[in-house]
């Protein structure tokens, strides 16, 4: 089986740079934007390699001397461009890693590729010391930029890249691919694919974590003892959870999974439709105390919630009003 066939979803993007390999028409500079774990890695790694690959066709071959060395990282026209910081990347990590390598001409492939990961958390400075590289490259460079987020890109930067968006992955594809390929069980399998929303990553994360019921259970006890828990009691019961093994937006999302499910069943009064079928009493009991704008309004603020949380907003603050809207509502 080609690697490629292995991409679950992201056809369009996949289509897009295989033509641009066919016709010799690859562009110096892509933004390849998607959420974590949509598989922008993988794909930035496969297409860096078919451009080196020996056999020059519109896939990597795997076994010419140069797909070996990028498989195992050690190709030296295939750069990877690292950060100290977890949180930004500097202008000396571009200019030393990328902006001043990239004079040095390819050591073996037809090509110098540069993978820029977490692109979005490159400091206006940094993106300003690329922005030469990107407007005059020499003819040998193509440079990779994967953005959980394309919003922290600067618009000179968008403006003179091609962008490919991953799209969410169909829910039936990722269901497949647990059940057949990981062998999940299939209640594990549907929440994992309402849980990750189109993200291949997250639903693998989620299927395959050695937890996931415990993981389940303790974000539902938040849920099921809302109302006689204090706000404060709530914050810090998710502290605690999300500090010792999973991270804050994976119970969010487990929320978000939990709400709709209320919010489906006050509309279907059906019990089939529900993901989280056993919990379906809690289900009842909080579809009959909400209404329908109180459910919308909670799903909201989850959704802000997360959004809040990525833009680095106060832990506590944040949550203090998560939890008092899912209260009042």
């Amino acid at each position: 089986m080609q690697e490629v066939e292995k991409v679950l979803g992201h056809e369009e993007v996949i289509r897009h740079l295989q033509n641009a390999v066919e016709k010799e028409q690859v562009s110096h500079s892509y933004i390849f934007a998607g959420e974590k774990g949509s598989g922008k890695k993988l794909l930035a790694k496969l297409f860096a390699m078919t451009l080196q690959c020996e056999e020059h066709k519109k896939e990597p071959c795997m076994h010419c001397s140069s797909c070996r060395k990028a498989m195992s990282r050690n190709h030296p026209d295939i750069i990877y461009v690292e950060h100290v910081k977890p949180t930004s990347i500097g202008i000396e990590e571009i200019r030393e890693q990328l902006v001043s390598d990239v004079e040095i001409k390819p050591y073996t492939g037809p090509y110098k590729i540069y993978i820029v990961d977490e692109a979005e958390k490159m400091t206006i400075q940094a993106q300003n010391a690329l922005l030469k590289t990107i407007e005059e490259p020499p003819a040998y460079a193509v440079i990779l930029l994967l953005a959980n987020n394309n919003t922290g890109l600067l618009p000179t930067i968008t403006s003179r890249c091609v962008t490919l968006n991953f799209k969410p992955v169909r829910d039936e594809v990722i269901r497949k691919y647990l059940m057949e390929e990981l062998h999940v069980p299939d209640y594990q399998a549907d929440v994992s694919v309402a849980f990750a929303q189109g993200n291949v990553g997250k639903a693998k994360q989620i299927a395959t974590a050695e937890d996931f019921t415990e993981m389940m259970d303790a974000a539902f006890r938040i849920l099921r003892r809302g109302s006689d828990m204090e706000v404060y009691e709530m914050v810090d019961a998710l502290k605690n959870l999300s500090e010792q093994k999973h991270t804050i937006y994976e119970y969010l999302d487990l929320f978000l999974v939990w709400f709709r499910d209320v919010l489906l069943f006050k509309a279907t009064k059906e019990m089939d439709s529900l993901v989280f079928k056993d919990e379906y009493n809690f289900i009842k009991e909080r579809a009959d105390k909400s209404s329908y704008e109180g459910l919308e309004t909670i799903i909201k603020a989850i959704e802000t919630a997360k959004a809040r949380l990525q833009a680095n907003v106060n832990f506590d603050l944040t949550m203090e009003l998560l939890f008092l809207t899912i209260r009042e509502n």
